[in-house]
Protein backbone atom coordinates (compact mmCIF):
# COMPACT_ATOMS: atom_id res chain seq x y z
CA UNK A 1 0.00 0.00 0.00
CA UNK A 2 1.93 3.39 -1.27
CA UNK A 3 0.54 6.36 -0.20
CA UNK A 4 1.98 9.74 -0.58
CA UNK A 5 3.66 10.70 2.49
CA UNK A 6 3.12 13.72 5.15
CA UNK A 7 7.03 15.00 4.16
CA UNK A 8 6.57 14.91 0.39
CA UNK A 9 8.72 18.12 -0.81
CA UNK A 10 7.04 19.29 -4.20
CA UNK A 11 7.68 22.65 -5.06
CA UNK A 12 4.70 22.71 -7.68
CA UNK A 13 2.60 21.82 -4.94
CA UNK A 14 -0.66 24.46 -4.44
CA UNK A 15 -0.41 27.11 -2.62
CA UNK A 16 -2.63 26.05 0.25
CA UNK A 17 -0.42 22.70 0.42
CA UNK A 18 2.81 24.35 0.38
CA UNK A 19 0.95 26.98 3.55
CA UNK A 20 0.22 24.39 5.33
CA UNK A 21 1.63 24.96 8.90
CA UNK A 22 3.82 22.83 10.32
CA UNK A 23 3.49 23.48 14.05
CA UNK A 24 1.01 25.08 16.22
CA UNK A 25 2.61 28.16 16.43
CA UNK A 26 1.87 28.57 12.74
CA UNK A 27 -2.34 27.03 13.45
CA UNK A 28 -4.72 29.63 12.25
CA UNK A 29 -8.15 29.29 14.12
CA UNK A 30 -9.71 26.53 16.46
CA UNK A 31 -8.16 28.60 20.14
CA UNK A 32 -11.36 26.88 21.86
CA UNK A 33 -8.65 23.50 21.77
CA UNK A 34 -5.46 24.99 20.97
CA UNK A 35 -5.04 27.73 22.69
CA UNK A 36 -2.59 28.33 25.84
CA UNK A 37 -3.61 25.57 27.87
CA UNK A 38 -6.27 23.79 25.90
CA UNK A 39 -7.05 20.32 25.94
CA UNK A 40 -5.91 19.55 23.00
CA UNK A 41 -2.60 21.33 22.48
CA UNK A 42 -1.74 19.88 26.33
CA UNK A 43 -2.40 16.46 24.88
CA UNK A 44 -0.39 17.15 21.48
CA UNK A 45 2.80 18.74 23.20
CA UNK A 46 3.08 15.94 25.88
CA UNK A 47 2.62 13.12 23.45
CA UNK A 48 -0.34 11.69 25.68
CA UNK A 49 -3.47 11.81 22.61
CA UNK A 50 -5.44 9.51 22.56
CA UNK A 51 -8.00 7.90 20.05
CA UNK A 52 -10.12 10.80 18.72
CA UNK A 53 -11.93 12.07 15.71
CA UNK A 54 -11.93 16.22 13.71
CA UNK A 55 -15.26 16.77 13.10
CA UNK A 56 -15.70 20.12 10.74
CA UNK A 57 -16.37 21.27 7.81
CA UNK A 58 -14.01 21.58 5.14
CA UNK A 59 -10.77 23.60 5.01
CA UNK A 60 -10.42 23.82 9.11
CA UNK A 61 -7.18 22.08 9.46
CA UNK A 62 -8.38 18.90 10.38
CA UNK A 63 -6.03 17.19 8.54
CA UNK A 64 -3.17 19.77 9.07
CA UNK A 65 -3.66 18.57 12.97
CA UNK A 66 -2.97 15.16 12.19
CA UNK A 67 0.35 16.22 10.18
CA UNK A 68 1.23 18.33 13.32
CA UNK A 69 0.93 15.26 15.46
CA UNK A 70 2.77 12.97 13.19
CA UNK A 71 6.07 15.63 13.37
CA UNK A 72 5.73 15.35 17.18
CA UNK A 73 4.88 12.02 18.50
CA UNK A 74 7.47 9.14 19.14
CA UNK A 75 5.26 6.78 18.05
CA UNK A 76 4.74 5.36 14.39
CA UNK A 77 2.59 7.52 12.80
CA UNK A 78 0.65 5.57 9.49
CA UNK A 79 -1.39 7.74 6.99
CA UNK A 80 -4.50 5.29 5.96
CA UNK A 81 -6.76 6.95 3.56
CA UNK A 82 -11.05 5.57 3.48
CA UNK A 83 -10.95 6.41 -0.62
CA UNK A 84 -8.46 4.04 -1.45
CA UNK A 85 -8.22 1.28 1.90
CA UNK A 86 -10.22 -1.99 1.77
CA UNK A 87 -10.65 -4.61 4.48
CA UNK A 88 -7.44 -6.19 3.18
CA UNK A 89 -4.95 -3.18 3.64
CA UNK A 90 -6.60 -2.73 6.87
CA UNK A 91 -5.78 -6.06 8.15
CA UNK A 92 -2.15 -5.51 7.00
CA UNK A 93 -1.87 -1.91 8.72
CA UNK A 94 -3.50 -3.85 11.88
CA UNK A 95 -0.87 -6.66 12.12
CA UNK A 96 1.76 -4.91 12.02
CA UNK A 97 0.51 -2.24 14.62
CA UNK A 98 0.01 -5.44 16.89
CA UNK A 99 3.55 -6.44 16.06
CA UNK A 100 4.69 -2.98 17.78
CA UNK A 101 2.96 -3.06 20.48
CA UNK A 102 4.40 -6.37 21.83
CA UNK A 103 7.50 -4.39 21.63
CA UNK A 104 6.36 -1.80 23.47
CA UNK A 105 5.95 0.78 20.72
CA UNK A 106 2.58 2.63 19.93
CA UNK A 107 1.33 3.38 16.48
CA UNK A 108 -1.09 6.01 15.53
CA UNK A 109 -3.39 5.55 12.55
CA UNK A 110 -4.56 9.01 10.89
CA UNK A 111 -7.76 7.97 8.34
CA UNK A 112 -8.94 10.91 6.55
CA UNK A 113 -12.60 11.22 5.77
CA UNK A 114 -13.72 8.34 7.93
CA UNK A 115 -17.09 8.72 7.35
CA UNK A 116 -16.39 6.71 4.20
CA UNK A 117 -15.56 3.42 5.61
CA UNK A 118 -18.79 1.02 6.03
CA UNK A 119 -19.53 -0.80 8.95
CA UNK A 120 -17.68 -3.80 8.46
CA UNK A 121 -14.44 -1.40 7.44
CA UNK A 122 -14.98 0.36 10.67
CA UNK A 123 -15.82 -2.74 12.71
CA UNK A 124 -12.36 -4.00 11.64
CA UNK A 125 -10.61 -1.48 13.76
CA UNK A 126 -12.20 -2.10 16.67
CA UNK A 127 -10.30 -4.90 18.47
CA UNK A 128 -7.08 -3.25 17.68
CA UNK A 129 -8.70 0.40 19.24
CA UNK A 130 -9.97 -1.57 22.44
CA UNK A 131 -6.67 -3.28 22.94
CA UNK A 132 -4.32 -0.43 22.23
CA UNK A 133 -2.44 -1.87 19.35
CA UNK A 134 -3.30 1.46 17.43
CA UNK A 135 -4.10 5.36 18.64
CA UNK A 136 -6.98 6.18 16.20
CA UNK A 137 -7.68 9.74 14.80
CA UNK A 138 -9.76 10.23 12.28
CA UNK A 139 -11.39 12.80 10.70
CA UNK A 140 -15.07 13.45 8.70
CA UNK A 141 -16.48 16.38 7.70
CA UNK A 142 -20.10 14.47 8.77
CA UNK A 143 -21.63 14.35 11.76
CA UNK A 144 -20.09 11.30 13.33
CA UNK A 145 -23.05 10.61 15.29
CA UNK A 146 -24.33 9.69 12.56
CA UNK A 147 -21.76 8.42 10.11
CA UNK A 148 -19.41 6.42 12.83
CA UNK A 149 -20.15 3.23 14.21
CA UNK A 150 -21.19 3.64 17.99
CA UNK A 151 -19.05 1.25 19.60
CA UNK A 152 -16.08 2.75 17.33
CA UNK A 153 -17.23 6.53 18.41
CA UNK A 154 -17.83 5.27 22.17
CA UNK A 155 -13.66 4.98 22.40
CA UNK A 156 -13.00 7.83 20.99
CA UNK A 157 -13.08 11.84 21.55
CA UNK A 158 -14.50 14.16 19.49
CA UNK A 159 -13.25 17.46 19.07
CA UNK A 160 -15.44 19.84 16.86
CA UNK A 161 -13.51 22.04 14.56
CA UNK A 162 -15.30 25.41 14.00
CA UNK A 163 -15.20 27.44 10.77
CA UNK A 164 -12.30 30.14 10.76
CA UNK A 165 -13.40 33.81 11.32
CA UNK A 166 -12.62 36.38 8.74
CA UNK A 167 -9.71 38.35 10.31
CA UNK A 168 -8.03 34.80 10.96
CA UNK A 169 -8.32 33.97 7.21
CA UNK A 170 -6.92 37.90 6.24
CA UNK A 171 -4.10 36.95 8.55
CA UNK A 172 -3.49 33.61 6.28
CA UNK A 173 -3.49 35.44 3.24
CA UNK A 174 -1.19 38.16 4.43
CA UNK A 175 1.26 35.46 5.62
CA UNK A 176 1.10 33.58 2.41
CA UNK A 177 2.04 37.25 0.68
CA UNK A 178 5.15 37.22 2.47
CA UNK A 179 6.07 33.67 3.41
CA UNK A 180 9.17 32.04 0.75
CA UNK A 181 6.39 28.93 0.77
CA UNK A 182 3.58 31.36 -0.57
CA UNK A 183 4.78 34.54 -2.77
CA UNK A 184 7.17 36.13 -0.91
CA UNK A 185 10.18 35.65 -3.32
CA UNK A 186 7.54 37.56 -5.56
CA UNK A 187 6.18 41.30 -5.87
CA UNK A 188 2.13 40.91 -5.77
CA UNK A 189 0.29 44.18 -5.15
CA UNK A 190 -3.44 43.50 -3.61
CA UNK A 191 -5.34 45.69 -1.79
CA UNK A 192 -7.29 44.68 1.94
CA UNK A 193 -10.00 45.54 0.44
CA UNK A 194 -9.71 42.62 -2.10
CA UNK A 195 -7.90 40.67 0.70
CA UNK A 196 -11.36 40.80 2.89
CA UNK A 197 -13.27 39.96 -0.18
CA UNK A 198 -11.41 37.15 -0.41
CA UNK A 199 -11.84 35.73 3.38
CA UNK A 200 -15.69 36.76 2.86
CA UNK A 201 -15.80 34.29 0.10
CA UNK A 202 -13.92 31.73 1.60
CA UNK A 203 -16.64 30.91 4.51
CA UNK A 204 -14.13 30.01 6.58
CA UNK A 205 -12.44 27.63 4.69
CA UNK A 206 -8.70 28.22 4.66
CA UNK A 207 -7.68 26.15 1.63
CA UNK A 208 -10.55 27.78 -0.35
CA UNK A 209 -9.60 31.24 0.66
CA UNK A 210 -5.75 30.05 -0.26
CA UNK A 211 -6.45 28.60 -3.54
CA UNK A 212 -8.49 32.04 -4.28
CA UNK A 213 -6.00 33.78 -3.70
CA UNK A 214 -3.28 31.63 -5.86
CA UNK A 215 -5.77 32.09 -8.98
CA UNK A 216 -6.24 35.49 -8.16
CA UNK A 217 -2.05 36.33 -8.31
CA UNK A 218 -1.85 33.81 -11.22
CA UNK A 219 -4.34 36.07 -13.35
CA UNK A 220 -3.12 39.16 -12.32
CA UNK A 221 -1.78 41.78 -14.26
CA UNK A 222 2.63 42.22 -14.46
CA UNK A 223 3.69 45.04 -15.01
CA UNK A 224 7.23 46.01 -14.32
CA UNK A 225 7.92 42.45 -12.14
CA UNK A 226 5.07 43.67 -10.32
CA UNK A 227 1.93 41.69 -9.87
CA UNK A 228 -1.09 43.67 -9.71
CA UNK A 229 -4.35 42.25 -8.70
CA UNK A 230 -7.23 43.83 -9.99
CA UNK A 231 -11.01 44.77 -8.71
CA UNK A 232 -12.05 42.84 -12.45
CA UNK A 233 -9.38 39.98 -12.28
CA UNK A 234 -10.40 39.08 -8.57
CA UNK A 235 -14.43 39.21 -9.63
CA UNK A 236 -13.63 36.73 -11.96
CA UNK A 237 -12.60 33.94 -9.46
CA UNK A 238 -15.00 35.13 -6.90
CA UNK A 239 -17.76 35.54 -9.15
CA UNK A 240 -20.37 32.07 -7.52
CA UNK A 241 -19.73 31.13 -4.47
CA UNK A 242 -20.00 27.38 -3.94
CA UNK A 243 -23.16 27.00 -1.23
CA UNK A 244 -21.88 24.72 1.54
CA UNK A 245 -24.54 22.07 1.68
CA UNK A 246 -24.19 18.35 1.23
CA UNK A 247 -27.63 16.79 0.14
CA UNK A 248 -26.91 13.14 2.36
CA UNK A 249 -24.83 14.75 5.25
CA UNK A 250 -25.89 16.63 8.15
CA UNK A 251 -25.84 20.50 6.48
CA UNK A 252 -28.69 18.79 4.62
CA UNK A 253 -30.63 18.39 8.39
CA UNK A 254 -29.64 21.38 9.11
CA UNK A 255 -30.99 23.64 6.50
CA UNK A 256 -34.47 21.61 6.33
CA UNK A 257 -34.46 22.02 10.45
CA UNK A 258 -34.13 26.13 9.78
CA UNK A 259 -36.98 26.12 7.12
CA UNK A 260 -39.28 24.07 8.99
CA UNK A 261 -38.61 26.07 12.50
CA UNK A 262 -38.25 29.16 10.35
CA UNK A 263 -42.21 28.49 8.90
CA UNK A 264 -43.16 27.03 12.56
CA UNK A 265 -42.31 30.46 14.18
CA UNK A 266 -44.43 32.10 11.64
CA UNK A 267 -41.47 33.91 9.81
CA UNK A 268 -41.70 33.90 6.27
CA UNK A 269 -38.48 35.75 5.19
CA UNK A 270 -36.28 33.45 7.11
CA UNK A 271 -38.23 30.32 5.60
CA UNK A 272 -37.92 31.80 1.70
CA UNK A 273 -34.26 32.29 2.79
CA UNK A 274 -33.70 28.29 3.71
CA UNK A 275 -35.68 27.69 0.97
CA UNK A 276 -33.25 29.40 -1.29
CA UNK A 277 -30.47 27.72 -0.22
CA UNK A 278 -31.22 23.98 -0.57
CA UNK A 279 -32.18 24.75 -4.22
CA UNK A 280 -30.11 26.99 -5.39
CA UNK A 281 -27.70 24.12 -3.33
CA UNK A 282 -29.45 21.70 -6.00
CA UNK A 283 -32.00 20.35 -3.50
CA UNK A 284 -34.92 17.94 -5.34
CA UNK A 285 -37.76 20.59 -4.65
CA UNK A 286 -39.75 17.47 -4.11
CA UNK A 287 -38.21 16.45 -0.70
CA UNK A 288 -39.16 20.25 -0.06
CA UNK A 289 -41.96 19.80 -0.79
CA UNK A 290 -42.61 16.58 1.10
CA UNK A 291 -41.25 18.08 4.29
CA UNK A 292 -43.73 21.38 3.68
CA UNK A 293 -46.76 18.61 3.16
CA UNK A 294 -45.65 17.26 7.07
CA UNK A 295 -45.35 20.36 7.92
CA UNK A 296 -49.13 21.89 6.93
CA UNK A 297 -50.35 18.78 9.31
CA UNK A 298 -47.64 18.90 11.94
CA UNK A 299 -47.45 22.38 12.35
CA UNK A 300 -50.93 24.01 11.49
CA UNK A 301 -53.42 21.09 11.45
CA UNK A 302 -56.94 21.69 11.86
CA UNK A 303 -56.11 25.42 12.82
CA UNK A 304 -56.13 25.95 8.34
CA UNK A 305 -57.14 22.54 6.85
CA UNK A 306 -56.41 24.18 3.24
CA UNK A 307 -52.65 24.38 4.73
CA UNK A 308 -52.44 20.27 3.66
CA UNK A 309 -54.01 20.96 0.04
CA UNK A 310 -52.02 23.90 -0.61
CA UNK A 311 -48.71 21.66 0.32
CA UNK A 312 -50.06 18.93 -1.96
CA UNK A 313 -51.26 21.05 -5.01
CA UNK A 314 -47.42 22.72 -4.22
CA UNK A 315 -45.93 19.13 -4.78
CA UNK A 316 -47.80 18.27 -8.16
CA UNK A 317 -46.53 21.32 -9.33
CA UNK A 318 -42.98 20.36 -8.08
CA UNK A 319 -43.56 16.81 -9.96
CA UNK A 320 -45.13 18.51 -13.16
CA UNK A 321 -43.00 21.25 -14.00
CA UNK A 322 -39.55 20.59 -12.06
CA UNK A 323 -36.88 23.50 -11.35
CA UNK A 324 -36.48 26.43 -11.83
CA UNK A 325 -39.68 27.00 -12.09
CA UNK A 326 -41.55 25.51 -9.34
CA UNK A 327 -39.15 27.89 -7.27
CA UNK A 328 -42.53 29.91 -7.30
CA UNK A 329 -44.65 27.21 -5.79
CA UNK A 330 -42.47 26.15 -3.19
CA UNK A 331 -41.94 30.22 -2.01
CA UNK A 332 -45.60 30.04 -1.81
CA UNK A 333 -46.02 27.23 -0.32
CA UNK A 334 -43.68 27.92 2.48
CA UNK A 335 -45.04 31.47 2.71
CA UNK A 336 -48.60 30.33 3.41
CA UNK A 337 -46.90 27.92 6.24
CA UNK A 338 -45.38 30.80 7.73
CA UNK A 339 -48.33 32.64 7.66
CA UNK A 340 -51.03 30.48 8.71
CA UNK A 341 -52.67 29.76 12.24
CA UNK A 342 -50.61 26.98 14.10
CA UNK A 343 -51.82 24.54 15.97
CA UNK A 344 -49.88 21.20 16.76
CA UNK A 345 -52.88 19.54 18.14
CA UNK A 346 -53.11 16.86 15.69
CA UNK A 347 -49.27 15.84 15.91
CA UNK A 348 -49.71 15.93 19.56
CA UNK A 349 -52.74 14.03 19.79
CA UNK A 350 -51.21 10.82 17.70
CA UNK A 351 -48.58 10.83 19.64
CA UNK A 352 -50.71 10.58 22.65
CA UNK A 353 -52.65 7.58 21.32
CA UNK A 354 -49.53 5.94 19.60
CA UNK A 355 -47.94 5.81 23.22
CA UNK A 356 -51.06 4.16 24.27
CA UNK A 357 -51.14 1.94 21.47
CA UNK A 358 -47.46 0.43 22.29
CA UNK A 359 -48.46 -0.29 25.84
CA UNK A 360 -52.53 -1.90 24.81
CA UNK A 361 -51.34 -3.67 21.85
CA UNK A 362 -52.99 -6.79 23.21
CA UNK A 363 -56.36 -5.00 24.62
CA UNK A 364 -59.00 -5.79 22.85
CA UNK A 365 -61.74 -4.33 20.31
CA UNK A 366 -64.86 -3.80 22.09
CA UNK A 367 -67.29 -6.22 21.09
CA UNK A 368 -70.16 -3.36 20.08
CA UNK A 369 -68.06 -2.15 17.02
CA UNK A 370 -66.81 -5.33 15.84
CA UNK A 371 -67.82 -6.58 12.72
CA UNK A 372 -70.48 -9.75 12.38
CA UNK A 373 -70.01 -11.04 8.95
CA UNK A 374 -70.59 -15.21 10.10
CA UNK A 375 -73.09 -16.49 12.11
CA UNK A 376 -70.58 -17.84 14.97
CA UNK A 377 -69.53 -13.94 15.30
CA UNK A 378 -73.16 -13.04 15.83
CA UNK A 379 -73.17 -15.97 18.31
CA UNK A 380 -69.99 -14.32 19.95
CA UNK A 381 -71.44 -11.30 20.47
CA UNK A 382 -69.74 -9.18 17.98
CA UNK A 383 -71.34 -6.39 17.14
CA UNK A 384 -74.07 -6.64 19.56
CA UNK A 385 -75.64 -3.44 20.99
CA UNK A 386 -74.32 -1.18 18.30
CA UNK A 387 -76.25 2.03 17.07
CA UNK A 388 -76.12 3.14 13.81
CA UNK A 389 -75.41 7.40 13.89
CA UNK A 390 -77.42 7.58 11.04
CA UNK A 391 -80.72 6.59 13.21
CA UNK A 392 -80.75 9.19 15.42
CA UNK A 393 -81.71 12.48 15.29
CA UNK A 394 -78.64 14.31 16.17
CA UNK A 395 -76.47 11.69 14.34
CA UNK A 396 -74.54 11.16 17.39
CA UNK A 397 -74.69 7.91 19.77
CA UNK A 398 -74.00 6.95 22.69
CA UNK A 399 -71.72 4.03 22.85
CA UNK A 400 -68.53 3.61 23.72
CA UNK A 401 -65.62 3.04 21.16
CA UNK A 402 -62.39 2.87 23.12
CA UNK A 403 -61.25 -0.32 25.05
CA UNK A 404 -62.75 -0.15 28.84
CA UNK A 405 -58.68 0.51 29.77
CA UNK A 406 -59.34 3.62 27.82
CA UNK A 407 -62.61 5.06 27.37
CA UNK A 408 -62.74 8.46 29.38
CA UNK A 409 -59.04 8.84 27.08
CA UNK A 410 -58.29 12.50 25.31
CA UNK A 411 -56.09 12.79 22.73
CA UNK A 412 -57.37 15.78 20.25
CA UNK A 413 -57.43 19.17 21.80
CA UNK A 414 -57.93 21.86 19.92
CA UNK A 415 -55.98 24.90 20.10
CA UNK A 416 -57.29 28.46 20.08
CA UNK A 417 -56.09 29.57 16.53
CA UNK A 418 -57.79 29.81 13.38
CA UNK A 419 -60.43 27.17 12.94
CA UNK A 420 -59.72 25.17 15.92
CA UNK A 421 -61.97 27.02 18.36
CA UNK A 422 -64.90 25.69 15.84
CA UNK A 423 -63.69 22.18 16.26
CA UNK A 424 -63.41 23.08 20.06
CA UNK A 425 -66.94 23.61 20.29
CA UNK A 426 -68.22 20.83 18.02
CA UNK A 427 -66.74 18.39 20.46
CA UNK A 428 -68.41 19.95 23.49
CA UNK A 429 -71.44 19.84 21.07
CA UNK A 430 -71.01 16.14 20.60
CA UNK A 431 -70.50 15.18 24.41
CA UNK A 432 -73.20 17.03 25.26
CA UNK A 433 -75.41 15.10 22.48
CA UNK A 434 -73.89 12.11 24.08
CA UNK A 435 -74.96 12.88 27.31
CA UNK A 436 -78.45 13.50 26.38
CA UNK A 437 -78.53 10.40 24.50
CA UNK A 438 -77.40 8.45 27.54
CA UNK A 439 -80.05 10.24 29.92
CA UNK A 440 -82.67 8.88 27.72
CA UNK A 441 -81.60 5.51 28.68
Amino acid sequence: MEQETFFTNNTELPLAARMRPGDLDEYAGQKHLLGEGKILRKLIESDKIGSMIFWGPPGVGKTTLARIIAGRTKAEFVDFSAVTSGIKEIKQVMEKAERRRLFGEKTILFVDEIHRFNKAQQDAFLPYVEKGSIILIGATTENPSFEVNGALLSRCKVFVLHELATEEIEELLRRALTDPRGFGNEKVEISDDELHAIAVFANGDARGALSTLEMAVLNGNEDGGIIKVTPESLEQCISRKSLLYDKTGEEHYNIISALHKSMRNSDPDAAVYWLARMLEAGEDPLYIARRVTRFAAEDIGLADPKAVQLAVACYQACHYIGMPECSVHLTEAVVYMSLAPKSNAIDVAYMRAKNDALNTLAEPVPLVIRNAPTRLMKDLGYGKGYKYAHDFEDKVADMQCLPDSLKDRVYYTPGQEGLEPRFAARIDEIKALKAKAKSKK
